[in-house]
């Protein structure tokens, strides 16, 4: 017989215990209530040891850039305020000449793509205290080494403006939309290679390189407009899918002196990239990174600027790809630094400047994720890495000889270092999975803590009162054997005699990472609401996926869409077994190749998934850029079963669950022609499904409260059909 004074206080105390936990709401996730303070466009001094810091006054709306002491962390003034200058609208970025005289302030900025803009740029001659306004609608404006000159692109030629006369001579004159570009990477480079500055001065500021973009018969795809428009606009760009044609890249040097720029013959390539240009030491001497299409052997050249010779220094091959990064880095006698996984893990090597390998400088069965810079004087390195867990990052300090490594930073977690120009000091910042970021100020010899700097308690201390769950780390291994990061985030009532429904989130692309031991970002507050609503959430790193080693990264080669799914599918029914879990209520979500990924675990794995929602995604690889898709599955000419066996749109007869598709009209990444074709198939299989198209938003799908919508949307499906 039931004891109901007992019943009553137990029930009681649940219903308090319940009321403790405040509930999280999509509004306040994405108008950023629970975003942490930061040091927003931080940056170390060319020179001095100082940096600067952008920083917002909401009582005077006006930005501040602030300068600070690395040895003390003190104010030591502010170099600019917005309100002394109210033609200053206010601060996007700002840019230092190397002798810190001058800045370059950015305004009025304009998005392109994901990277590029263009913007007005603001000449403020910080002894004089002075702004002009000098450029504008251009991009990229570097400083020459001395100051005295910017060079920079607008409609897609190349200028020089000398400061002093306050004139600009142009480089080039062919420039042409969807034809000629100079000096600034197209569109595949800038999505696929990150960057968009294509030109570099040399270090005496006698010469430019800079790589032109012939387009003109890269085959063109349209969007079209819909804003307020009676008609709407189709607006066109160069975008070459997998197996079509690329720009034809070519590598030139441009001479002040005498005004005359030359075309470098870079050899017998065949259909090639020029993924990076960089000057050596030597003034007269131009790097440049040579990738052949399939990306399996990448080219180190030097380039003798007066007479054009060309020498290979290094040539790095791999039966997958090579990875592309901006590690390179060249010391005084003109040998250098460089990055391989050639020994199955990527790590770090120094190279005589002929191109011998002097030594490899770090060793192990881990990944090298970040390189920090060289300490000359003292011979001393500085790099993040995963020795410490491939969930985790930290700061490490090592010999050019390979000796006396040191780990700096002192807390498990997401360690990253913004280091002082003479590598004294640095600025460490620290999350984890319980921790919200922490800056602090460190000794480089030592690695001891200085001072703390910004913290956020205000943050965690605000969250007290959601009382959020927290994710638990753990390791699942596959019937067949492969150990597969995980975490998962449960209700904080969560009572193990009961049965729950899961929602999988992955991304799951090559190199990637989801399963990290660092702060949440918006979505890890949206899977807590959903734990509210008395779901377990989880996250599963698959085959495919970055930060432990070259072969497990590599694994997925010529065949995306297959082990990756296979995994996701394998960590489910294992998920399912939970006693827990409700294995006949497990989702999948995903965004771009996620998105790729949840429409195939829900088409594949239609007994594992009752829900699944895709957004942004690629539905087949043919429908995506050269520069991503070949560097894992080569052309659909060469492997068109790596294309067509693991399309979702290949498998749309085979959906039995609830699917919700999700893309934005705009999206100049992955085109909403792939959603347009996935529901075809759909239709044509005779499947019921939802969808939704969100008008001219791009592939990030923000904007307004498109974000606040949209993740209500999802919220509400997931409650109903999960």
């Amino acid at each position: 017989m039931m004891n109901f004074g007992k019943f009553t206080i137990l029930l009681a105390f649940i219903c308090i215990s319940a009321a403790a936990q405040k509930p999280i709401t999509v509004e306040e996730i994405y108008t950023g209530a629970f975003r942490p303070k930061g040091m927003s466009a931080l940056q170390a001094m060319p020179q001095s040891n100082r940096y600067t810091v952008l920083n917002f006054d909401a009582a005077t709306r006006s930005f501040s850039i602030d300068l600070y002491d690395f040895a003390t962390l003190r104010q030591t003034g502010t170099l600019l305020n917005t309100r002394n200058f109210p033609q200053l609208q206010g601060v996007d970025s700002y840019l230092f000449s190397a002798d810190e005289k001058l800045m370059l302030i950015a305004n009025n900025s304009n998005p392109i793509y994901r990277h590029s803009f263009t913007a007005d740029y603001y000449l403020f001659d910080i002894a004089s205290n002075s702004l002009t306004r000098i450029l504008e609608k251009v991009q990229e404006p570097l400083f020459s080494p001395d100051g005295k000159k910017i060079a920079y692109a607008k409609e897609n030629n190349l200028y020089v403006y000398e400061i002093a006369a306050k004139t600009s001579t142009a480089i080039t004159t062919d420039g042409a939309r969807n034809a000629i570009i100079n000096g600034i990477a197209d569109w595949v480079y800038e999505e696929e290679f990150s960057f968009v500055r294509a030109f570099d001065w040399n270090a005496d500021g006698t010469r430019i390189a800079y790589i032109r973009f012939d387009e003109s018969q890269v085959p063109e795809f349209s969007m079209t407009s819909f804003r307020k428009l009676l008609y709407p606009e189709t607006i066109t760009f160069k975008y070459p899918k997998a197996g079509e044609r690329n720009a034809a890249v070519s590598l030139h040097i441009y001479e002040l002196a005498g005004a005359t720029s030359k075309r470098i013959d870079v050899g017998t390539y065949n259909d090639f990239y020029i993924p990076r240009i960089k000057w050596t030491r030597n003034t007269a001497t131009l790097s440049a990174q040579i990738l052949n299409r399939h990306q399996n052997q990448l080219d180190l050249l030097f380039i003798d600027a007066a007479s054009g010779k060309v020498t290979t220094v290094l040539t790095e091959k791999d039966a997958a790809y090579v990875d592309i990064t901006d590690h390179l880095t060249f010391l005084k006698d003109n040998s250098f630094v460089w990055t391989s996984e050639k020994d199955g893990y990527n790590h770090i090597y120094h190279y005589e400047a002929s191109g011998k390998l002097r030594r490899q400088i770090t060793k192990g069965a881990w990944d090298v994720t970040a390189f920090y810079g060289v300490d000359e004087k003292n011979s001393r390195i500085f790099y993040q890495s995963v020795e410490n867990g491939s969930i985790n990052r930290d700061v490490y300090r090592i010999s050019l000889q390979g000796k006396g490594k040191m780990r700096l930073s002192n807390s498990t977690g997401t360690n990253a270092a913004t280091f002082s120009t003479d590598y004294s000091r640095f600025i460490n910042s620290f999350s984890s999975a319980t921790v919200a970021p922490v800056y602090t100020l460190h000794d480089s010899n030592t690695g001891a803590e200085v001072q703390k700097i910004v913290s956020n308690e205000t943050l965690l201390e605000k969250l007290k009162s959601y009382d959020l769950p927290v994710k638990e780390f753990t390791v699942i291994t596959t019937p067949q054997g492969h150990q597969l990061n995980t975490w998962m985030m449960k209700p904080k009532q969560f009572d193990a005699g009961k049965k729950y429904p899961v929602l999988m989130f992955q991304y799951s692309g090559p190199g990637s990472q989801q399963v990290d031991n660092a702060w949440n970002n918006a979505d890890d507050y949206w899977f807590s609401m959903l734990t509210q609503k008395g779901y377990i959430v989880a996250c599963v790193d698959g085959r495919g996926t970055g930060y432990k080693g070259a072969a497990f990264k590599k694994a997925t080669q010529k065949q995306l869409g297959k082990l990756e799914v296979e995994d996701q599918i394998e960590a489910a029914k294992i998920i399912g077994g939970y006693p827990f879990v409700d294995k006949s209520r497990i989702g999948i979500f995903g965004w771009s190749y996620g998105g790729f990924m949840a429409l195939n675990c829900i088409l594949k794995g239609s007994d594992v998934f009752k829900t699944a929602i895709s957004v942004a995604p690629v539905t087949n690889w043919r429908f995506y850029d050269t520069i991503y898709t070949e560097r894992y599955l080569q052309t659909p000419q060469e492997n068109p079963s790596g294309y067509d066996d693991n399309s979702p749109i290949n498998h749309a007869d085979k959906l039995k669950g609830n699917l919700l598709l999700i893309h934005g009209s705009a999206d100049d990444n992955v085109h909403v022609q792939n959603t347009m074709q996935m529901i075809e198939a759909l239709v044509q299989a005779n499947k019921q499904f939802d969808s939704e198209i969100y008008p001219d938003k791009h592939h990030g799908i923000s904007g307004g409260k498109t974000r606040i919508q949209l993740y209500n949307r999802m919220t509400n499906f997931i409650l109903e059909k999960l």
